[in-house]
């Protein structure tokens, strides 16, 4: 989980020297952006740019096609693909700006200056990449070299409502953005078809950032279609807000895949995660983890996120796979969560599902916690409570129509533990096939594709194309 805490803004405008051609065919080098206060129309060569902001927001030529962006902006930018852009320390996009990535961009993070990209509330992000031509954010580090937390991350900030005190947090780690408000169909913009890779730089111990986090997101933004891998920290956290996602996907990070907390109340389909069997986190590594809040108050608006075809392809392939001590759960719901889970898998981890503390045990049996025709495979205990409690989890597990079996094979899923090579769609005779229902008032929504097969996958893998299960090994 992150938290909260501001710093005052940078300082003035930062123009940066144009840089004069050495021989007679060289080409002249300036400025090339319009946007710019130091735009040079004759340049041919871009060299560096500066804005006139108030603030501090360079983009510097380093060769080889290269480009450096640091600071904040208070204007459009945008980002092209024939440029590989490298990001310098904190990189802001303030209220009223956009930033727009093209398709097939990659963007890289520097390693020494902890490199995070923050849309501030009121900012927004154009980043549309496509099923061949994805966005990717990843390590600067070469091949072979990198590792969780070579950077920070990506954090975006928005109006819809949280459950903090005020109505608005900032976020841990000496990141300078709000989040929060109350507008809950607030839009900051479009993510599509992106990649972030080897993120997640702790900035104080135990504090690192997640690969996606998303601070009071409202219902107007769109997110689809992303991949979360090898994070130092959790894959995804989503601090309150509207946002819905679908189609995301959690690769070998440290702690959590997805992490929902501060009244996150959006809604989620066709969400799979795979975890690497050497890496967790000290904390306790789940697949989902779910509170209202740090205190498991009743503070309002209610963490109630309404997932639906979930995977969770957890450390364990098979009983003799050795793990990660630190491995916990499938789902740890906790803390006063209200969340609603529905026709989703989960296999491999040592503890299936843990309805923790009176609290979520009143909402369950209240039906404002709900987990309903679900599969749990191959766990080592399948479901646990609190200790001391008495409250029959086994009963009310039965009777919202979910089931367990012991061997992940009995799934019928093509490959799902292959970490570089995963086949999750289903095989003929799945068991996963069929079986899921869509009658829950939650799922009453258009929001909610309503496909007949449990789990993320049916017989087409949404993966193929933009996905990438080896991204230690890419030449980028």
């Amino acid at each position: 989980m992150t938290n909260i805490h501001s710093r005052p803004l940078l300082g003035a405008l930062l123009l940066a020297a144009l840089t004069a051609g050495f021989a007679a065919c060289s080409r002249k080098e300036g400025c090339t952006d319009p946007l710019a206060t130091n735009y040079d129309p004759d340049a041919q060569r871009d060299c560096c740019c500066a804005y006139a902001t108030g603030k501090t927001f360079t983009i510097t030529d380093l060769g080889n096609g290269v480009k450096q962006v640091q600071g904040e902006t208070d204007q459009d930018v945008t980002l092209t693909s024939g440029t590989k852009w490298l990001l310098h320390g904190f990189v802001y996009v303030n209220s009223g700006a956009t930033l727009t990535i093209e398709p097939g961009t990659v963007i890289k993070g520097d390693k020494d200056s902890k490199a995070t990209l923050v849309v501030r509330r009121g900012g927004r992000f154009h980043a549309e990449g496509t099923s061949t031509q994805p966005i990717v954010f990843t390590s600067a580090q070469p091949a072979g070299q990198r590792a969780p937390g070579d950077w920070g991350g990506i954090i975006v900030c928005g109006k819809a409502p949280v459950n903090l005190q005020g109505g608005e947090g900032t976020i841990e780690g000496g990141v300078d953005a709000t989040f929060g408000g109350y507008d809950a169909t607030h839009s900051s913009g479009i993510l599509r078809y992106i990649r972030i890779e080897f993120s997640g730089v702790p900035f104080q111990p135990n504090q690192e950032i997640n690969g996606l986090t998303l601070g009071g997101v409202g219902s107007g933004t769109t997110i689809d279609h992303i991949q979360v891998s090898y994070n130092g920290d959790d894959s995804y956290e989503f601090f309150g807000g509207t946002v819905n996602v679908k189609h995301l996907v959690a690769l070998a990070s440290w702690d959590d895949d997805f992490d929902m907390d501060n009244g996150y109340a959006g809604k989620g389909q066709f969400l799979v995660a795979l975890r690497d069997p050497a890496i967790a986190d000290q904390s306790g590594s789940n697949g989902l983890e779910h509170d209202n809040d740090g205190q498991g108050t009743a503070a309002a608006p209610f963490t109630a996120p309404v997932l639906s075809n979930v995977s969770i392809f957890g450390p364990q392939a098979t009983p003799g796979t050795i793990i990660n001590g630190s491995f916990k759960r499938a789902g740890h719901l906790r803390r006063n969560t209200h969340s609603k889970v529905f026709n989703s898998v989960f296999a491999g981890f040592p503890t299936g599902l843990v309805v923790d503390g009176a609290a979520c045990e009143a909402n369950a049996d209240g039906g404002d916690l709900k987990v309903r025709r679900c599969v749990y495979s191959a766990m080592g205990t399948l479901t646990g409570v609190a200790s001391g409690s008495t409250w029959d989890i086994q009963s009310w597990f039965t009777a919202g129509g979910n089931v367990s079996v012991d061997d992940n094979g009995a799934l019928g899923v093509a490959d799902p533990f292959q970490l570089t090579a995963p086949g999750f769609q289903l095989t003929g005779g799945s068991m996963l096939a069929d079986g899921a229902a869509f009658g829950e008032p939650e799922l009453n929504d258009p929001f909610f594709e309503q496909v007949p097969h449990r789990g993320a996958f049916g017989t087409q893998d949404w993966t193929a194309g933009w996905c990438n299960w080896d991204p230690q090994h890419t030449p980028y």
